[in-house]
């Protein structure tokens, strides 16, 4: 029953990362995405001495950090940063 689970949830992950990928790819999508890299502070530092702006900053990053995640990791790296530790399931 568990592998059931496990696959299912891989599963899950699987189409959500093809999802992201769909969804951001072509010409359109890498506009979107520069326009995203600079507004979540992609590259440089959410650092503020105002602890509500830092906050702010530091979700619009997490938001950039998990499209990256879900458009450059492999299925296997996806599943080992959101799979809650468990081995990605293998087909038999």
């Amino acid at each position: 029953m568990e592998n059931k689970a496990l696959d299912a949830a891989l599963g899950f992950l699987r189409r959500r990362a093809h999802a992201y990928r769909v969804t951001f790819t072509g010409p359109l999508a890498e506009e979107v995405l520069a326009d995203l890299a600079k507004f979540c502070r992609a590259t440089e530092s959410t650092f503020h001495t105002d602890a509500r702006a830092h906050a702010v900053a530091e979700g619009r990053r997490e938001v950039w950090l998990r499209l990256q995640h879900h458009l450059k990791l492999s299925d296997d790296e996806l599943w080992k940063r959101y799979g809650q530790g468990a081995p990605a399931p293998r087909a038999p």
